[in-house]
């Protein structure tokens, strides 16, 4: 049997680095809901709820994070179940 160091290798380090990836964006938008949650906290009452963007761009930045780590989910599974 001959093992195929340098595919291995690659395999690994690529492995590595998509985990990071994704972990760092996922990190991210949790990031940007805390800083939605303190925004709209810091602000208290309902007429700073009602304001015009409210925190709007940091749930669209988490929205836009949590979407990019499905999408990577789901094309790990796809590759796994790839014939």
């Amino acid at each position: 049997m001959h093992i195929k160091w340098n595919a291995l290798a690659q395999t690994a380090g690529a492995s590595f680095g998509i985990t990071v990836a994704v972990v760092s964006v996922f990190a991210l938008g949790i990031l940007a809901l805390s800083r939605r949650e303190a925004a709209l906290s810091a602000r208290e009452g309902e007429a700073a709820a009602q304001e015009p963007g409210g925190g709007r761009l940091a749930l669209a930045g988490a929205y836009a994070c949590f979407g990019l780590c499905a999408a990577a989910v789901v094309y790990g599974l796809v590759l796994i179940a790839a014939p």
